[in-house]
């Protein structure tokens, strides 16, 4: 969306997050992305000069898309989970470009944003040598804190109801 916003590719733009759940509670952050304009990185805000469509309809479109193809194609969207995993797949083979980052569904152990422990959550990694590492010490405004705490609490949630389930059986 931000590559055709701008006219460019999707590899003009890098370090977007997504945060948190596979849910219309997840949050696309471009609070730390770049995009290659005219051969200069540039921040996306900058670059698009439209601060209420990215905290609007760019997070609302991320959000809803997976519905949004299910609808469209009146089937699964099993194809775009497909391909998510192949990249993934080669993230992991490949490792990640220095100065770049991914977002990966990975356990929320350890990491350094409030997070709570012991969830499946999405967060900005590096990868090398196989091996996936936090994204340590991206600054997070009170808006990005707001959507990420909302994910987490969805994700708690869902968790607890999987658990009260497998107590039950």
């Amino acid at each position: 969306m931000i590559a055709l916003k701008l006219g460019l590719t999707a590899n003009d733009v890098k370090n977007v997050i997504i945060w948190g759940n596979h849910s219309s509670t997840q949050y696309p952050d471009v609070n730390h992305a770049k995009v290659n304009l005219q051969g200069k990185e540039v921040g996306v805000y900058e670059a698009v000069k439209d601060d209420s469509w990215l905290k609007g309809d760019f997070i609302t479109t991320v959000q809803q898309r997976g519905a949004a193809v299910i609808k469209a194609r009146k089937l699964s969207s099993a194809m775009s989970a497909a391909k998510a995993i192949c990249d993934h797949v080669r993230d992991i083979w490949f490792g990640t470009p220095e100065g770049e980052f991914v977002s990966m569904g990975v356990i929320s152990d350890g990491n350094s944003y409030g997070v709570p422990e012991d969830l499946l959550y999405s967060f900005p990694v590096v990868i090398k040598n196989k091996s996936w590492k936090f994204v340590e010490g991206l600054p997070i405004n009170d808006f990005s804190r707001e959507k990420m705490d909302l994910t987490a609490k969805e994700l708690s949630e869902e968790k607890e109801t999987a658990f009260e389930f497998l107590t039950i059986a």
